[in-house]
């Protein structure tokens, strides 16, 4: 570990929750001395020297990390990863935390990513691949007859490429609508709808050790009680009580670690984080999807919680070093509401001037992560996407985070705010 322990100046690629969530947690690291952010938002500001080069201009991010003499870059969002961002990097002779486009193809195409677990043995829904609106419908009722089924488009959609149809003239009528949208590339995955609870896992990985991190429970549909169109995620919590000990050690020898394998015996060993959809089913855990970066909002919840030196991890993971790091551990709760813009995941307004942030600024036990904000000519903190913000509420349980987060989240408004009122509270109410 005290060889990663460099003052590195590191460049994030991102300005999401999660990229502030990450440049949060790097500045808390001992090896690190300056962090820059590409390019960033308002809540970063006061973390980072943000720099206004976008996500999609990769020869700008390269220029930007040689012109800074940058140590180190961690790229936030999977579509620079999927573009290729990682392998200029490599190129240029930048060390990267962030995987290649070949092996962002775990996230980048759900049809290869199953061919990819059908070949290492992984469990994971039945599914058929369709290039058409014909074979998608014979594959609608070969997977699930009359019943459910999910549809999923093969590339990246940002979170919201997935139709979990109740009957097969759902699924039917969803086909024109689907195929019609870009991250199809033509391809539709139809998969069996799995039943059980929901998980998600953060891990970094060099490819080819392996480092947990806490399980949290993302929530997808726009409305409470789980009703509504997905999202990119409405709230998010860790811990839960779904995952214990026993189960993680069976998710990592069954699920991670014949991934790490078999990606490394394709010649794309991953390089950065993995992050598994399982559900938990009767019969054990099962993918619903690889994703290859850090989640949103998962990382805003798991990150705070998470005892450890981020930078010597992610150095670590650059260098092919993990094996010499520590096990992270997890200590305390953590509660994250999406504040979003009235209308998300459709069509919503921007612009929005934001307020209260102040109101919460100095307590301890919140953090409020940017998501899509920006600042406006006046210098007042504007709404600028989808989701808004994710308020964390930090606790010594699952209660108090709760509490703590929905106390915060009310006290910041903005005209049409949307936010759910019911995160974690499945979760609580088991208990």
């Amino acid at each position: 570990m005290e060889a990663t322990r460099v003052t590195a100046r590191i460049l994030v690629v991102g300005g999401g929750g999660r990229e502030h969530a990450i440049v949060w947690k790097l500045v808390q690291s001992r090896g690190v001395r300056e962090v820059l952010c590409a390019p960033g938002n308002p809540g970063i500001e006061s973390l980072a020297e943000c720099v206004p080069v976008p996500v999609a201009d990769l020869d700008g991010l390269v220029q930007l990390a040689v012109e800074r003499a940058v140590n180190l870059v961690v790229v936030g969002p999977e579509d620079p990863l999927a573009a290729g961002l990682a392998d200029r990097f490599d190129a240029a002779g930048i060390p990267v935390f962030g995987h290649t486009a070949a092996a962002a193809r775990i996230e980048s195409s759900k049809s290869w990513s199953k061919g990819m677990m059908a070949a290492a043995g992984i469990p994971t829904a039945r599914s058929l691949v369709a290039t058409d609106v014909d074979s998608a419908r014979q594959a609608i009722v070969e997977i699930g007859g009359d019943g459910p089924v999910v549809i999923k488009a093969d590339g990246l959609a940002a979170g919201k490429g997935v139709v979990v149809a109740g009957s097969r003239i759902e699924a039917e009528a969803t086909l024109g609508t689907v195929f019609n949208e870009g991250a199809t590339g033509g391809t539709l995955v139809i998969e069996e709808c799995l039943t059980g609870a929901e998980v998600s896992i953060l891990l970094l990985t060099d490819g080819e050790s392996v480092r947990m991190l806490a399980p949290s429970c993302d929530h997808k549909r726009a409305f409470d009680g789980d009703v509504g169109p997905n999202t990119g995620g409405m709230g998010v919590y860790t811990p839960t009580a779904r995952i214990d000990p026993a189960l993680m050690a069976r998710i990592e020898a069954e699920i991670v670690a014949p991934a790490v394998r078999e990606m490394a015996r394709r010649g794309s060993p991953l390089r950065g984080v993995l992050y598994p959809g399982l559900m938990l089913t009767p019969e054990g855990p099962k993918v619903i999807e690889f994703n290859c970066r850090f989640g949103d909002p998962e990382t805003q919840v798991v990150l705070p919680t998470t005892v450890g030196d981020l930078g010597a991890w992610v150095m670590a993971v650059a260098s092919g070093t993990l094996d010499t790091t520590p096990q992270p551990v997890s200590s305390g709760a953590a509660v994250g509401i999406a504040l979003a813009s009235g209308g998300y995941p459709g069509a919503y307004e921007t612009g929005v001037p934001i307020h209260g942030l102040d109101t919460v600024a100095s307590d301890p036990e919140v953090i409020v992560f940017h998501a899509g904000t920006r600042r406006a000519g006046s210098g007042e903190i504007v709404t600028a996407g989808g989701r808004v913000l994710t308020v964390v509420g930090l606790g010594p349980d699952l209660a108090s985070a709760q509490a703590k987060a929905y106390e915060a989240a009310d006290r910041i408004t903005f005209q049409g705010k949307m936010m759910r009122s019911d995160i974690a509270a499945r979760e609580l109410n088991k208990r």
